[in-house]
C-alpha cells in the first residue's frame, strides 16, 4: 500500500521537472508529452469526442458542450452550468469537493448515481446565466444556426453571444476604463492595470491535448477587455486576441512556475527562436505584470452584501410617487431582481442596482414622509429578513438651519419617465432628511399621483437656466406657448421664483469619461436590459449615453457616478445577459429584431406621451395643487414639517533581485524553469434680470 505511489502526486513531481517546453519543442514527441501531461484529476487527456453525450439528470437532458459556449458539465456530480463559474482550470468540476473527490473510493458509485439520473448534490449548485434548460437550448440554437448560417457576414453579432473584440476591434474606438466605475468588481483597483503589462494566458495554438500556457502583452484595454499579443510575435498582429483579464486563466507572470504548470511557446513561432528561456529573460526583465492577488481580489470584488429573500421599499414602478415593499430574489453582479411582496407567480418584478437612490430599507418611507403602499400579504416567507440600514446608498446630510428648498420653487430635472430630456418642473413637497417630490409641469395629476422623489444633492436636478446655459435643449411644459421658453417670461407668467443656484449639487468628480467611449448601460425605461452604449456628450458630471443601434431620440441622461453603468466585459464577467445593439442583431436574428421592435414600441409610447389617470385634470404652469399627497395610501405617517431647513502594478524585477516584495506586487523572472534548470466658482442666485443665471458652463 505504501509502495504504491498517488498517480497525481506521480504527475506532480513530473510537471515540477519539465514545467517549462524549451526551445525546439516538438508537441509529438513523447517528452513532450510527458512534460505537459500532469494530474489525471484535474487536467484533460484527450480532447472531447465529436458526438457528445448524453446524461439524463434529474428528469432532464444534459450533454456536454464544446466548452466554447460558455456552459460546462460536472464530471463529478453532473452539474451543468457557467463555464467560468466552475472549479479548475480545466472547467471539469463543479466545485474543490468535487475535483477531489473525482480520484475518491466514491467516484465510481457517483457516475453511476448520475447517470442512472438521480439528482445532483446540493455543493454543485453554480450561477447561471440563465435559467438551465432556457441557456441549453440558446445554446443548441446557436449550434444549429452555426452550421446553417456558415456563409454569412462576420458583420453579423449573435443575440447571445456579442463579441466586444469584434465591435472594438484593433481602432480608434476605445472603452470606458473600470476605474470610471467605482461600484463594479475591481473598480477601486484598477489603477494599476495599464497597456504594456505581461501575463500568462492559454496557448491557443498549441496541439498538445492538455492546458499550455504562454506569456501575452496587454495592446489595448477595453474596460475588463484586453487585447492580447503573444509573446514572440513583436509587431505581427494576425495572432491578437481579445481577452478578458478578470477570468480565471489569466495571471501574472511566475504562476505557472509556481503551480507547475508548462510554458508553451505557440506552434507557429517555435521555429523563430532556438533559445526561448533567453528570449523570456530579456523580454520580461524590468516589464510590469498583474498584482500576485489579482485573483484573490476579484473573487473578494465579487461578493455581495444583499441576499436572497432580503426585504426593502423600492419604488413602484406603476406609480412613481409611491414605494412599495419586495423582495430579493436573485443578485446578479450587484443587480438585484426585486419581486413586489404582494406578487404571487412573481412576475411582477424590478430590476435595479443595489446602490440604486431607487432602493430604501424598511421604514425609510415612514420616517421621511413619502407616500406609501402597504401590502396586503401578512404571512411571510421563511427566511425573509429585512435587509440592514448600512447596505443602502447614504445621501449627504443637509443642515436644518441653512437655506433650503421651499415647496412652489422652479428647477430644472430629468423627466424619469423620459431620460432623454430635462424639463421645467416644481417643488412640491419637501419632505424630510433632505428629500423633495417634484412635478414635470404641464404634465401632472391633480393629486400628485405622477410626481417623484429626488434628494436635494441629487445630480439629476438643476437650476433654472442649466440647460441654456449648456446648450441643452429644454423640454417646455406642455400647453406653453411662448416658445422658445424663457425663465424669466415663465417665472413673472407663473408667479413662481427660481430655487437659488447655490441649493444645487455642483460636485464635478474627475470621472474620467470622455466622448465616445463605449460600455456597457441599464436601459432604465425597461432596467432588466444591459445594452451596449457610447458616451456621446459630457456636461459637468452628466453623461449622454447612446444605445448603438438605437436612434437618438432613446438617448438618455444619466449621471457619471450611476451605478447603471458599468465597463465593457461586465456582463460576461457577472454572467449577465448583454443586448447587443438593435441593428446588428436583426441582420441574422429576425425574431430577436422582432422582440427588439415589439420593445421599442412601449418604449415610444412612454417616452412621447405621459400617461395620466382618466378623470385626473393635469395642472398647469400658473397653479399648485392644493391637495399635497403624502404617507401611507391605507394610514397617514406621522406629521413632517413641509419644510424643512437644511441647507475608495507589478515590475517584474532584474535576474538579479534578491528576493520578492509581495507589497510590490513583484514578480521575478527566476521563477521561470526550463526544463531541469532554473534561472534565479463662485456662487449665484437666481435673480429677475435680463441676464441668464450665473452656472458655469463645463463640457468636454
Amino acid at each position: 500500500m505504501d509502495s504504491t505511489q498517488d498517480p497525481v502526486d506521480e504527475g506532480w513531481e513530473r510537471r515540477r521537472k519539465d514545467s517549462f517546453v524549451s526551445e525546439g519543442c516538438e508537441s509529438g514527441t513523447e517528452e513532450s508529452s510527458s512534460s505537459c501531461t500532469s494530474e489525471d484529476s484535474d487536467e484533460d487527456s484527450s480532447p472531447l469526442p465529436s458526438s457528445l453525450p448524453i446524461i439524463h439528470t434529474n428528469g432532464q437532458i444534459y450533454t456536454y458542450p464544446d466548452g466554447k459556449a460558455g456552459m460546462a458539465t460536472c464530471e463529478m456530480c453532473g452539474m451543468v452550468g457557467v463555464r467560468d463559474a466552475f472549479y479548475s482550470k480545466t472547467k471539469r468540476f463543479c466545485s474543490v469537493s468535487c475535483s477531489r473527490s473525482f480520484s475518491s473510493n466514491s467516484k465510481k458509485a457517483s457516475i453511476m448515481a448520475r447517470l442512472q439520473g438521480k439528482p445532483p448534490t446540493k455543493k454543485a449548485k453554480v450561477l447561471q446565466k440563465q435559467p438551465l434548460m432556457a441557456k441549453l437550448t440558446a445554446h443548441s440554437q446557436n449550434q444549429s444556426n452555426l452550421q446553417v448560417n456558415q456563409v454569412k457576414t462576420k458583420a453579423a453579432v449573435p443575440l447571445d453571444s456579442f463579441d466586444w473584440g469584434n465591435y472594438i476591434g484593433t481602432g480608434e474606438m476605445k472603452g470606458a476604463p473600470v476605474s470610471c466605475f467605482k461600484h463594479v468588481p475591481m473598480g477601486n483597483w484598477w489603477d494599476d492595470i495599464s497597456e504594456g503589462i505581461r501575463v500568462e494566458v492559454l496557448n491557443s495554438d498549441s496541439v498538445l491535448p492538455t492546458k499550455v500556457y504562454w506569456i501575452a502583452s496587454i495592446i489595448k484595454l477595453a474596460g475588463f477587455k484586453a487585447l492580447l499579443r503573444y509573446e514572440g510575435f513583436e509587431g505581427d498582429s494576425e495572432q491578437d486576441f481579445w481577452c478578458n483579464i478578470c477570468v480565471p486563466d489569466v495571471h501574472p507572470v511566475g504562476w505557472c512556475a509556481s503551480g507547475g504548470k508548462p510554458l508553451v511557446p505557440p506552434k507557429s513561432i517555435q521555429h523563430k527562436v532556438t533559445n526561448w528561456k533567453a528570449f523570456l529573460v530579456k523580454r520580461l526583465t524590468g516589464a510590469k505584470t498583474l498584482p500576485p492577488d489579482f485573483s484573490t481580489k476579484v473573487q473578494e470584488s465579487m461578493q455581495f452584501p444583499f441576499k436572497r429573500l432580503m426585504r426593502v421599499e423600492v419604488v413602484d414602478k406603476a406609480h412613481l410617487c409611491r414605494t412599495r415593499v419586495a423582495l430579493v430574489q436573485q443578485v446578479i453582479g450587484g443587480r438585484l431582481r426585486l419581486v413586489y411582496e404582494e406578487s404571487s407567480d412573481g412576475s411582477d418584478d424590478f430590476w435595479c442596482h443595489m446602490y440604486s437612490p431607487l432602493i430604501h430599507n424598511i421604514g425609510w418611507s415612514r420616517s421621511i414622509g413619502h407616500r406609501f403602499k402597504r401590502s396586503d400579504v401578512t404571512k411571510k416567507l421563511e427566511g425573509q429578513v429585512d435587509a440592514p440600514g448600512q447596505l443602502f446608498m447614504k445621501v449627504k446630510d443637509v443642515d436644518p438651519s441653512g437655506e433650503w428648498f421651499k415647496d412652489g420653487m422652479k428647477l430644472e430635472a430629468i423627466d424619469p419617465l423620459n431620460l432623454s430630456a430635462i424639463c421645467v418642473a416644481t417643488v412640491r413637497k419637501v419632505l424630510a432628511d433632505g428629500y423633495l417630490m417634484i412635478g414635470i409641469d404641464g404634465s401632472e395629476a391633480a393629486d400628485g399621483s405622477d410626481w417623484f422623489c429626488y434628494h436635494g444633492h441629487s445630480p439629476s436636478i438643476f437650476p433654472a437656466g442649466f440647460c441654456e446655459i449648456n446648450s441643452i435643449e429644454l423640454t417646455p411644459p406642455r400647453g406653453y406657448t411662448k416658445l422658445p421658453l424663457r425663465w424669466f417670461d415663465y417665472l413673472r407668467d407663473t408667479s413662481s421664483v427660481a430655487a437659488p443656484v447655490k441649493l444645487f449639487n455642483k460636485e464635478v468628480p474627475n470621472h474620467g469619461f470622455v466622448p465616445g467611449m463605449k460600455l456597457e448601460a441599464v436601459d432604465l425605461m425597461e432596467p432588466r436590459l444591459v445594452c451596449v452604449a457610447t458616451v456621446t456628450r459630457i456636461v459637468h458630471r452628466l453623461l449622454r449615453i447612446h444605445f448603438d443601434g438605437w436612434e437618438e431620440e432613446y438617448d438618455q441622461w444619466v449621471d457619471c457616478e450611476s451605478p447603471d453603468l458599468y465597463p465593457v466585459g461586465w456582463c460576461q464577467l457577472t454572467g449577465y445577459q448583454l443586448q447587443p445593439p438593435a441593428m446588428q442583431a436583426s441582420r441574422d436574428h429576425p425574431s430577436a429584431a422582432n422582440r427588439q421592435r415589439k420593445k421599442s414600441q412601449q418604449y415610444r409610447g412612454q417616452k412621447k406621451k405621459r400617461k395620466i389617470p382618466i378623470g385626473k385634470r393635469p395642472v398647469g404652469g400658473s397653479g399648485i395643487p392644493q391637495r399635497n399627497v403624502c404617507g401611507d395610501e391605507n394610514m397617514t405617517p406621522p406629521h413632517y414639517p413641509s419644510a424643512p431647513s437644511p441647507s475608495s502594478v507589478a515590475t517584474i524585477a532584474p535576474l538579479d533581485s534578491a528576493e520578492r516584495d509581495p507589497s510590490k506586487h513583484t514578480a521575478v523572472v527566476s521563477v521561470l524553469q526550463v526544463k531541469d534548470e532554473s534561472v534565479k466658482g463662485e456662487e449665484c442666485n437666481f435673480r429677475q434680470s435680463s441676464s441668464a443665471p450665473d452656472f458655469i458652463k463645463q463640457e468636454q
